[in-house]
């Protein structure tokens, strides 16, 4: 099968188009037919060994854990599919080896569910990992009707998921982002706000009382920064700042979640989460598909199509 591998930890320009052996099926696996795959920060975060304190590596390494396909086959005991069904999932398992930048992939039961059928493969594909990290951010946050809820980098992909799942929830949403994304964001529901110094300034202009929620997704040492705008800092949930947790907020690192994924399509067959393509690639150009999400500014996801 062809696949985007890197023979040793590098950049985008160590990534390179291989011929590589179809993966095999475990028990309580399926083997998908790769239709598009997800790029997001953290496979060029692992591939320059990023992660390497926490997670083995093999190589050749395919990148990747977002995935929409078909599949193609059923191992022992995945009862729960068949051949032909269309699936998406976010696959993350316990080494990096072999991802979804490729034709095949295999995945456990546990780490997909039915692809929502509103949704094609690219929109599909780019819902995983984000949303996955926006829902169960949301959830960790006890986030309700009548909560105001503050979200870092709202017009980003976790943060565009975000943005839609606590108003589904009955919350108000201010959301920071650059002016350029402004209007973006109160298509999805938002109050926006310009991030930077004087920031909860701003967020009080809004919210004289402070907000119920800090729901960090950017990092940098903003969800500290807010800490005197919520009234119970266990209701700050950050992605990217462990350093929270001394605060008395979450670090949270997102789960692959078969009932999630089933709620987060729910969600997307019944009009209240949409997907923003910022820009699709072919497999081939995956590099390209790196540089673009390293310049930090993208709007909603980046896919590959294979």
């Amino acid at each position: 099968m062809k696949a985007m591998a890197l023979q040793q930890y590098g950049t985008a320009d160590d990534l390179a188009l291989v011929e590589l052996p179809e993966p095999k099926v475990a028990p309580s696996e399926v083997l998908i037919r790769v239709k598009a795959a997800g790029v997001n920060p953290v496979d060029w975060k692992l591939a320059s060994g990023g992660l390497d304190a926490i997670m083995e590596a093999d190589f050749p390494l395919i990148p990747g854990w977002d995935v929409a396909g078909v599949v193609e086959a059923v191992g022992p005991d995945a009862h729960e599919y068949r051949v032909g069904d269309e699936v998406y999932g976010y696959l993350r398992k316990d080494w990096a080896k072999n991802g979804t930048y490729a034709e095949l992939v295999s995945a456990n039961v546990r780490m997909i569910a039915p692809k929502p059928e509103s949704l094609d493969w690219r929109e599909a594909a780019g819902v995983p990992l984000a949303g996955l990290t926006a829902y169960q951010s949301v959830k960790r946050a006890r986030v309700g009707s009548g909560d105001t809820v503050l979200i870092h980098a709202a017009a980003g992909g976790v943060g565009s998921f975000g943005v839609q799942i606590a108003a589904s929830r009955g919350a108000r949403v201010i959301g920071t982002a650059s002016e350029r994304n402004h209007d973006f964001l109160r298509s999805l529901g938002a109050e926006p706000v310009v991030y930077g110094d004087g920031l909860d300034e701003r967020v009080r202009d809004l919210a004289p009382d402070g907000v119920d929620v800090v729901l960090d997704f950017v990092g940098g040492g903003v969800a500290e920064a807010s800490r005197e705008l919520v009234g119970d800092t266990d209701r700050i949930v950050s992605v990217a700042d462990p350093d929270i947790q001394e605060a008395g907020g979450h670090w949270l690192w997102v789960r692959p979640d078969s009932a999630d994924l089933a709620e987060l399509a729910r969600m997307a067959d019944a009009g209240r989460l949409t997907v923003h393509l910022e820009r699709e690639f072919p497999l081939a150009e995956a590099a390209e598909a790196w540089r673009l999400s390293q310049g930090g500014r993208t709007r909603g996801k980046i896919v590959l199509t294979l």
